[in-house]
């Protein structure tokens, strides 16, 4: 696999965060952004982000004059001389949820087979719809005053090997960082070796960035309190506080104490989620964990999920704090 990132470069990359698709959109109604979470979602994140107890004015970057609301300024005149504000090193992913799936399982381009037409169309449309997405929640953090710049893993180079990650130029990734901005990838249609194409979810994305950036923590944001013994819809759902990794990449639940500790999680997808929902979650966040990075999956837009992008977790866990850890255990 081929993976091109300078060594030298500054590893002091504090979080990763993937914004579930579930939690950004309306997941029923298509390409229908969920705005008020986005907004909460995208308040917390600049929260998280910026350095020290008094920071200077924080000036908007959305200059479209687009709809969209924000407590920020977004007036040019309003910059002036001023220096900008330090932010933490962060990189933000995310889902499709309403916006790419209904695409690609009409036309069946995760399985690949881009010699039939309709699966050459399904991967255009496909990638028109995430694109459309990555510049909407772009402009969302944007004018917040976070430095955003949308990154699409298809232009940036990834692909893939019978769905695994064959190659990815993390360089601009690395260099859009070390610049001052903040990289926002999303899950896209790529071209893959064997399938001739298929869907790059962003949970393997964030997975491969763990991997190389070495972050300190890894928050999955929601639509859930976390990750459940059942589909949380159903009567006597148990969150599951913590579950432990081991080396070998096997997991169990050390909180609550279950009766039945071997039993396997149950998972429900969707039907036109061609990604693998909440499976692929944990299995890409258990081999985050084995590489000693604690991943918080949390519901989004709470203040469980806001004390969770502040880092607040990493040296101890509140009780009244609602969401689920991944972390190795050795």
């Amino acid at each position: 696999m081929e993976l091109n990132i300078s060594e030298s470069r500054s590893r002091s990359i504090r979080c990763i965060v993937k914004l579930g698709g579930a939690a950004i959109t309306c997941k029923n109604e298509l390409e229908k952004i969920h705005d008020e979470n986005l907004e909460v979602v995208a308040c917390q994140l600049r929260q998280a982000m910026i350095e020290g107890s008094a920071p200077r004015k924080v000036i908007g970057m959305d200059w479209s004059k687009r709809p969209g609301s924000s407590e920020i300024s977004c007036e040019v005149d309003d910059l002036g001389d001023q220096e900008s504000s330090e932010f933490c090193k962060f990189v933000v992913v995310h889902g499709a949820g309403s916006f790419g799936h209904f695409q690609a399982s009409k036309s069946g381009v995760h399985k690949g087979g881009l010699e039939k037409p309709i699966v050459k169309a399904g991967f255009v449309a496909t990638r028109i719809s995430v694109t459309n997405l990555n510049l909407e929640i772009v402009r969302a953090l944007a004018r917040e005053g976070i430095p955003t710049i949308g990154m699409s893993p298809f232009s940036c180079g990834w692909s893939t090997s019978k769905r695994d990650v064959a190659s990815a130029d993390l360089s601009t990734v690395a260099k859009t960082i070390d610049s001052g901005f903040v990289p926002v990838l999303h899950g896209d249609a790529v071209l893959d070796n064997i399938l001739g194409c298929t869907i790059l979810s962003g949970d393997v994305i964030i997975r491969h960035l763990a991997d190389h950036l070495k972050p300190e923590y890894v928050v999955f944001l929601t639509d859930v309190l976390g990750v459940y013994d059942r589909p949380p819809s159903e009567p006597d759902a148990v969150l599951l506080k913590e579950i432990a990794v081991g080396e070998d990449g096997s997991w169990k639940v050390v909180n609550p104490v279950l009766e039945h500790t071997n039993k396997k999680v149950d998972y429900s997808v969707a039907a036109h989620d061609t990604t693998g929902g909440m499976e692929t979650k944990i299995s890409e966040a258990a081999m985050i964990a084995k590489l000693g990075i604690d991943v918080y999956i949390v519901k989004a837009a709470t203040t469980h999920s806001q004390r969770a992008l502040n880092g607040d977790l990493r040296d101890s866990v509140p009780e009244d704090w609602l969401g689920t850890i991944i972390r190795f255990s050795k």
